[in-house]
């Protein structure tokens, strides 16, 4: 594949407006691009979990993959009718989950984000992945969008919460548990 692009800046975005994947040009905060930058902001927090120390093999492989789709999915909102997510990549994240899932205790108390660095970011990730399916949300008030895209953000911040668990768990970190009576100490 030869080079994509030959120069970084372009100049056309100084007005206010930047170019969807189909050609059209729109406001910098359509709800559009909104969205599809609220997912690439996800993929810029996964990456910083990736740089942590003693992120697990297992858990590197799960969130390249998972950066891979997010890549996919921002080219899905970035070119209007564009389809990529497929149940099947929903299908994936479900089997992460419950892999993971089997290897931790049963949640008793709500859990507060924190913990080691990479849990911790991990968090902060989930959170952001909140973000994208608002943003989603509203887009789909407006537009067509698919909603194989709206579920596969609800996993992956189904995920990125499991993940941060099992982040603690395995570096030996307990988890920060919700408990009332701290607030008044």
């Amino acid at each position: 594949m030869g080079n994509r692009l030959t120069k970084i800046y372009t100049k056309t975005g100084d007005d206010g407006s930047t170019g969807l994947g189909d050609g059209s040009r729109v406001s910098k905060h359509d709800a559009r691009v909104e969205a599809y930058g609220t997912v690439d902001e996800t993929n810029s927090a996964i990456g910083v979990v990736l740089s942590c120390e003693n992120v697990p093999d297992l858990i590197k492989g799960y969130l390249a993959n998972v950066q891979h789709d997010l890549f996919d999915l921002g080219s899905e909102l970035c070119i209007p009718g564009h389809e990529v997510i497929s149940s099947d990549f929903i299908l994936r994240l479900e089997s992460y989950l419950d892999n993971l899932n089997k290897e931790l205790p049963a949640l008793k108390e709500f859990v507060l984000p924190g913990g080691n660095p990479a849990a911790a970011q991990c968090h902060l990730a989930r959170t952001i992945v909140r973000r994208a399916e608002r943003r989603v949300s509203e887009l789909m008030q407006k537009e067509e969008i698919r909603i194989e895209v709206l579920r596969y953000l609800n996993r992956l911040s189904d995920l990125l919460f499991v993940v941060a668990r099992f982040l603690n768990q395995s570096s030996n970190n307990n988890e920060v548990l919700w408990d009332r009576k701290k607030i008044n100490d």
